[in-house]
């Protein structure tokens, strides 16, 4: 399992670096445990990033974002998807790594859907006793087998629309 000094670093660094690991979710009353391989993320860099959750400030909704690295931050957005990130960075920064995408499950509303992850999980700790984790089972990615493009469906953030700081691995 990830301990959380794993995320307790730029976010840029956490969203590259999940990439490869598996998000797993507890079985239901003695089922088996699901996981599934992470092959997309997204990097929110903190307050000043104006595609972040951060750029408002600590609000209700973003206390969470604010807060130590290691939980989960859960929101909801047009009406209908819930959107699982990771907070990142260190206490005050803001930051986070939304999970755009894990085994079959393209998308990150899709993903959640899949998984049955809604504002229940918010907060919590990335650990089993939230029933929802990531871990590291070795899998070995080649700096090649990474791709870089701009974040999807932020139109209105200016130039941060346009950095680099959605990740995707490639599957050979």
């Amino acid at each position: 399992m990830l301990p959380p000094e794993f995320f307790a670093r730029h976010a840029l660094v956490v969203a590259r670096q999940l990439l490869g690991k598996y998000i797993v979710l507890k079985g239901e009353s003695n089922g088996a445990n699901k996981a599934f391989q992470i092959h997309e993320t997204e990097a929110y860099i903190g307050a000043h990033d104006e595609a972040c959750h951060g750029r408002f400030g600590v609000t209700r909704r973003t206390a969470v974002l604010f807060g130590p690295p290691g939980h989960w931050y859960v929101y909801f957005v047009y009406g209908m998807y819930w959107m699982l990130n990771t907070v990142a960075d260190r206490d005050g920064v803001g930051a986070g790594v939304l999970i755009r995408g894990a085994g079959e499950h393209r998308g990150p509303g899709k993903l959640t859907k899949a998984l049955g992850i809604d504002g229940r999980f918010n907060a919590l700790p990335i650990a089993p006793a939230s029933r929802l984790w990531i871990e590291d089972r070795g899998d070995a990615i080649r700096r090649s087998q990474i791709r870089r493009t701009p974040r999807v469906g932020i139109d209105y953030a200016g130039d941060w629309k346009a950095k680099p700081y959605r990740f995707l691995l490639e599957m050979a």
